[in-house]
């Protein structure tokens, strides 16, 4: 199915929206909870499956939702579809500070790789599947498990990331080591394998973990500045222990030093 033409414009630094333009009939799938606001006679409708209109029958439906939940996602996607005769904007955001990076399926034959919880709305029309690890090392010590996001078409995807992103053409045979964590995404083209940092010392106390991403090229990768997991590990290390103290924050002083700057609680 071809996936719908749609003009989009991105609003925003930090805390990023996508403001997508649908002419009369177009529509856009987008998973739950992103989105933000809309025009006046667009019709939303809850869905099983990934809303490309590829699974006619009950039995592709459940399939394609099954697929879904094996990325950490939801059953259920959303469509919106213009009902009106004229042009009609809707708003998602992303859902957390980063970048949202909008990717052109038709300028990467038609697929696309991503991290699990990359994806935040595309042209209806546009497949999101998944994408199974066939190597043990990556499945086990990628970062991203055994299974990451393949979104397949010909229309345009809108993914979020944290932090700031960066990308690279890499050209055949191109290397380049990333944190695993970091990965956004990545075009089929790319090959994606891990590699074992070495050393005792850098792996007892360099803190960058045990392996790095291998990503050979030809093809595009995005890499994001701050994986979410890790902005959620720093806050949770700093987060008010039990009793209700919280962690000095490097300072040597520990509770001396809550007492001292008046934060001290009892």
């Amino acid at each position: 199915m071809k996936a719908h033409e749609i003009d989009f414009k991105i609003y925003g630094e930090e805390m990023q929206f996508v403001e997508i333009e649908l002419d009369p009939q177009e529509g856009v799938v987008a998973e739950a909870g992103s989105f933000m606001m809309m025009d006046d006679q667009i019709r939303m409708d809850t869905i099983f499956g990934d809303g490309s209109g590829q699974s006619k029958d009950i039995l592709g439906s459940l399939f394609s939702a099954g697929k879904r939940l094996l990325t950490g996602e939801s059953l259920f996607m959303t469509v919106f579809t213009n009902i009106s005769g004229s042009k009609r904007k809707i708003s998602f955001a992303s859902p957390y500070p980063g970048k949202i990076i909008p990717v052109d399926l038709r300028d990467y034959d038609g697929e696309f790789i991503c991290q699990k919880d990359a994806f935040l709305c595309a042209a209806q029309g546009v497949s999101i599947s998944i994408e199974f690890s066939k190597k043990l090392g990556r499945g086990l010590f990628g970062g991203e498990g055994f299974i990451m996001e393949k979104i397949q078409g010909d229309g345009k995807a809108f993914l979020h990331s944290s932090g700031t992103v960066v990308t690279r053409e890499l050209q055949a045979g191109e290397k380049l080591k990333v944190d695993t964590g970091c990965i956004v995404g990545f075009s089929k083209t790319v090959n994606y394998d891990i590699e074992f940092i070495g050393g005792i010392r850098n792996t007892l106390f360099g803190g960058e973990g045990m392996f790095f991403a291998n990503l050979t090229g030809p093809g595009l990768v995005a890499i994001q500045s701050l994986p979410f997991s890790r902005l959620a590990d720093r806050i949770l290390s700093h987060a008010p222990s039990t009793g209700g103290k919280r962690k000095g924050e490097g300072s040597v002083l520990g509770g001396l030093g809550d007492l001292l700057d008046g934060d001290n609680r009892f």
